[in-house]
């Protein structure tokens, strides 16, 4: 699409690894940008699950874009074949592409974005919409006017809920003393608030098993910690996954790793647990899950994440009912049909809304699928951008390079039943199936 305003900047909201990809694109393409992040400085995210390791290789996680800029700095890649952490992708690949001469003089940080809209039109004016340009409302009152927006601002900050009806378990509001959220640091930052406690670890995605495995880890150093885990299927073999047969072997790793832990005795397993009350129990907060109940001293909540549209509500947006993604890219990211390997290579088009210049990218763009991987996200920000400089045949040709997995989806696993709101932290902070 040509700019009816080719001074305004394209606005990214988010200098996560989608986020800071899309404004190596823009800078490559010499269209001017701006990136506005919440956090006091790039990839906030991910820092916040820093001790986490990543499933794919950086192969699959630096963008195409952001690496040729690097290297003309004198930027030395990492070993493709390595598996970091998310403090390293921080450290060693997002904060110099953020330092970057071409990016860092368009980051703005501690920009919280609180509202998008159009100059002067709500969401039911449409008389000169298209000619009119985006305007951005920071949470401290400033405006930015902006000839497109790029949202890439994740979903890390807006976890799912414990209750398995998507809406606050009876008491789950006034237990958030006892509750945290997903991927804490157990052996490290947060080791004090597990060490010789009991917690229970809700959820079935990876986060979950992550967080298991660092709970059995520290039960083996400290005696008396102990080690609930609570999924709503029958059977936990999805979590387990592929396990030898995985095309990402840390992920079966994972999995043969938690099977063991489970078969030993070292995590007790709650199957068919849906959370519907939490009780204040002495010093402890009594879960109920149907006819089962447990007291714990923490609780994990490894539910998943969702996108929050709220900024975007005067917005047109024409979202799937039941992903909250686009409309045309619902099916093709559909956890009941595809792992995150098997998710078709899509773009713009895929992603295009009602209201021309607006795209959500990157987890965001796929509201509650748990298929997302950062080369996808990548490939969405190379389309777009494509797209807004007018080059329509490479904002087209779209294609993916991703590893086969085939144990990510929801699909039902020995009889379990599985939903998508179990979904892997991992993916939806914008690293990694």
């Amino acid at each position: 699409m040509t700019s009816t305003f080719p001074d305004l900047p394209v606005v990214v909201i988010g200098a996560g690894p989608v986020g800071l990809a899309a404004a190596a694109q823009l800078a490559e393409r010499h269209l001017p940008f701006l990136v506005l992040e919440a956090g006091d400085g790039p990839a906030a995210a991910v820092r916040d699950w820093g001790h986490v390791r990543l499933f794919s290789p950086w192969r699959y996680n630096i963008d195409p874009a952001a690496a040729r800029l690097l290297e003309q700095a004198g930027w030395i890649r990492p070993d493709d074949t390595a598996l970091p952490t998310g403090a390293q992708l921080a450290a060693d690949y997002l904060q110099p592409l953020a330092d970057l001469p071409d990016l860092k003089p368009h980051l703005r940080y501690a920009a919280k974005v609180a509202a998008v809209t159009r100059l002067g039109l709500d969401r039911v004016r449409s008389l000169g919409r298209e000619n009119t340009p985006f305007l951005v409302r920071l949470a401290d009152g400033e405006d930015i006017l902006a000839r497109a927006v790029i949202d890439a601002s994740g979903t890390w900050s807006t976890p799912n809920v414990l209750g398995a009806a998507g809406i606050p378990a009876h008491g789950e509001t006034a237990a958030t003393a006892f509750v945290e959220s997903a991927l804490p640091d157990v052996l490290g930052r947060d080791r004090d608030r597990f060490a010789g406690r009991h917690t229970l670890v809700v959820g079935a995605g990876h986060s979950a098993a992550n967080t298991l495995l660092a709970l059995a880890d520290l039960a083996e150093q400290a005696p008396g910690t102990t080690v609930t885990w609570a999924i709503r299927a029958g059977s936990p073999a999805r979590t387990y996954g592929g396990e030898s047969a995985d095309a990402l072997p840390a992920r079966g790793a994972l999995g043969s790793r938690l099977r063991d832990h489970v078969e030993n005795g070292t995590i007790t397993l709650l199957t068919g647990f849906s959370v519907d009350s939490l009780t204040a129990d002495g010093d402890q907060m009594r879960v109920s899950g149907g006819e089962q109940t447990v007291s714990v001293d923490r609780i994990v909540a490894a539910t998943g994440f969702r996108p929050d549209h709220t900024i975007t509500g005067e917005l047109r947006l024409d979202l799937d009912p039941i992903l909250g993604s686009t409309r045309a890219l619902a099916p093709l990211i559909d956890p009941n049909e595809h792992s995150c390997g098997t998710v078709p290579p899509h773009g713009v088009d895929e992603l295009t809304h009602p209201e021309p210049g607006y795209y959500a990218i990157g987890v965001k763009s796929y509201g509650r699928a748990p298929t997302f991987l950062l080369a996808t996200g990548y490939e969405q920000a190379r389309s777009v951008v494509a797209a807004l400089a007018g080059d329509w045949d490479a904002a087209r040709d779209v294609q993916l390079d991703l590893p086969e997995t085939g144990v990510c989806n929801s699909n039902p696993v020995d009889g379990a039943l599985v939903t998508s709101g179990d979904e892997p932290a991992e993916q939806q902070s914008g690293a990694c199936c």
